[in-house]
């Protein structure tokens, strides 16, 4: 199933390169009005942690006997129930997620993300002196490595990918060093949060075989999780192998910021993934369905970048699971349509960051995600 992927991502390629070329000097849109400064009111959540998982359906994960730890958060505090990918496949999601826009890309190529000079949530941070760090399990020592790591035989192992890491792809923050310095090996997350700098946003990216991806094949020293082949189907033996090394990934994650000095009683975890599960569905580029909401992007019909079978219409990434944790929460199920672009919104209403790309969009849709937060209206 997943080597087709592959060869689909491959003739995409030269498409998508030049969508990012042609945008990445575009004019953002912004639907937010500028920035909205500190001291307007007082911020309701102190510290956010994003844990960002890959490719499995709500179906998949909330409910799964494989996800014992996830369901029962979902259970204890908050889901939203009709959370959508932005669109498919991996990569765009997650530059989504940071910047409010896929800026044309449909593909998994990070080699296809040229001159991504664009407004990013790092920016946003940054301008109003909330701390951020990101923390990405298996980063190589060389933080702009496609993969990683490299064994001694010179056999470079997908464990860690390139694309799956957004901060590394926008240009204002891989070329600054004082930036590439928040962007950290996930082993330094303990001791980060129970510093007395614990940063105030943090984004947590498993490896593939902890974020429920798989396609590695070789074991790596040190690394119990590995190998973790993809599954065939979903639910079989080698999906259900990913389900449970992510749902151990995130419990330990989970445990470790409720148990340091920075989490509070206005902390709040978010679990995510990017898109639903791959099934080999010709019509949808091989996803399960490209049902989205709040601004997914549309693609026209025949689009080669999806399938010659693509009907045309809203390209979306499917429903996820997106659970919130945060003490007061008691199994709050949120009906509201939200996609990547609300948790970004949501980020930046807590913080009074005004809002970029097609986040804070509410004639499209895009609302901040209130309910699941146990947020009450906007903070503005």
């Amino acid at each position: 199933m997943r080597l087709s992927r592959n060869a689909s991502i491959a003739a995409l390629s030269a498409a998508s390169l030049v969508a990012v070329g042609t945008t990445a000097m575009a004019a953002t849109p912004s639907h937010g009005g500028g920035n909205h400064h500190r001291g307007s009111s007082p911020a309701p959540l102190d510290h956010v942690y994003v844990i960002m998982l890959e490719n499995h359906s709500q179906s998949s994960v909330i409910g799964d006997p494989n996800a014992p730890f996830m369901t029962s958060l979902a259970k204890k505090y908050a889901m939203a129930d009709h959370y959508y990918g932005v669109t498919h496949p991996s990569m765009p999601n997650y530059v989504a997620t940071l910047a409010g826009d896929n800026f044309g890309l449909q593909d998994d190529n990070d080699q296809n993300v040229v001159n991504l000079d664009r407004p990013n949530l790092v920016d946003q941070l940054e301008r109003q002196h909330i701390s951020w760090d990101a923390y990405l399990d298996t980063l190589p020592a060389d933080k702009l490595a496609r993969f990683g790591p490299t064994l001694s035989d010179g056999t470079v192992v997908q464990l860690y990918a390139k694309k799956h890491n957004p901060f590394v792809l926008f240009d204002d923050i891989k070329n600054d060093p004082a930036r590439m310095a928040h962007v950290k090996d996930y082993t330094a997350l303990e001791q980060d949060l129970n510093s007395r700098h614990a940063p105030q946003f943090v984004w947590i990216t498993p490896n593939q075989c902890n974020d429920m991806h798989g396609g590695v094949y070789q074991s790596v020293a040190g690394h119990s999780e590995t190998p973790c082949p993809y599954g065939s189907t979903k639910d079989d033996a080698n999906d259900a192998a990913l389900k449970r090394k992510a749902d151990t990934f995130v419990k330990g994650a989970v445990n470790t910021i409720m148990s340091s000095r920075s989490w509070t009683k206005r902390s709040a975890i978010v679990i995510v993934t990017d898109e639903n599960d791959y099934t080999g569905n010709e019509e949808t580029g091989g996803w399960e369905s490209a049902d989205g909401c709040c601004d997914s992007p549309y693609v026209p019909a025949h689009d080669p970048r999806i399938s010659a079978d693509w009907p045309g219409g809203t390209y979306g990434g499917g429903l996820i699971p997106a659970i919130v944790v945060r003490d007061g929460l008691q199994h709050v199920v949120d009906h509201t349509l939200y996609n990547h672009y609300s948790l970004l919104t949501t980020i930046e209403d807590n913080w009074h960051l005004g809002h970029i790309g097609h986040a804070g969009d509410s004639a499209g849709g895009v609302v901040p995600m209130s309910k699941a937060f146990g947020i009450n209206g906007r903070q503005h």
